[in-house]
């Protein structure tokens, strides 16, 4: 293992891959991050070793492949860019939402410095992409975000409890439309109104609007509470 190994564009793109998927789906397995980075298993397996040498991973058998504490610091310029870029896309240039994520992947290979700090401030310093996931900082800091499953929280809640919609975790392009169809983006405010049962559907009012949410849907969706409503 070398620190001092160049850590190029491509070794950020996997490393912020990995980032991603430990945080929805461990243990991250090479056939995971192929699927997501649309590579061979060669090319995947090739590419961990690389980050195995630079102390970006740890990779063991039967156990998945891990980002090292190094690894972490070096993947968030990638998840700065690539969020950076979805809000560019989104804001700047009229894309839907529910595309961006895709398409992000392959703009941002072209995206240098100046013209992620164009992007930055073209889109007015967001801190949040689309979809609710914070943007590190420049100077690599990852905000802290206080939020929790809709599915996890709701059984818990009284009628009346106030909250919004902080995070929506897939990247289904469907889905992402119906949710903006119905109001359920990322700042939308609600009102709990009812949870059915052994995980039955959730009824939501935004606005004047009653909206009955699914227990899939409800588990891509992160929500912060006000605590006064609880």
């Amino acid at each position: 293992m070398s620190t001092r190994t160049p850590i190029s564009w491509a070794m950020q793109r996997y490393a912020a891959e990995i980032w991603r998927l430990e945080r929805e789906d461990p243990p991250v397995t090479l056939s995971d991050i192929a699927d997501h980075v649309h590579v061979s298993a060669q090319a995947v397996s090739r590419m961990v070793r690389r980050l195995e040498e630079a102390g970006l991973v740890r990779h063991e058998r039967y156990q998945g492949v891990c980002l090292t504490p190094r690894g972490e610091r070096a993947c968030l310029p990638a998840i700065r860019r690539h969020r950076l870029v979805e809000c560019f896309l989104v804001q700047i240039m009229g894309y839907d939402w529910a595309e961006v994520h895709d398409l992000a992947d392959t703009v941002e290979q072209g995206v240098d410095a100046r013209i992620e700090a164009r992007m930055d401030q073209l889109t007015g310093h967001p801190t949040r992409c689309p979809h609710g996931e914070p943007i590190p900082s420049a100077d690599g800091v990852l905000p802290v975000v206080d939020d929790q499953m809709l599915a996890d929280v709701a059984p818990s809640l009284k009628p009346g409890a106030l909250g919004s919609v902080s995070r929506v975790k897939t990247h289904d392009a469907e889905r992402l439309r119906y949710l903006a169809q119905i109001g359920l983006i990322p700042g939308s405010g609600f009102e709990f109104r009812s949870a059915a049962p052994f995980d039955g559907p959730i009824t939501l009012r935004l606005g004047d609007a009653e909206r009955v949410v699914g227990q899939s849907l409800a588990r891509g969706l992160r929500v912060s509470l006000d605590v006064a409503s609880e």
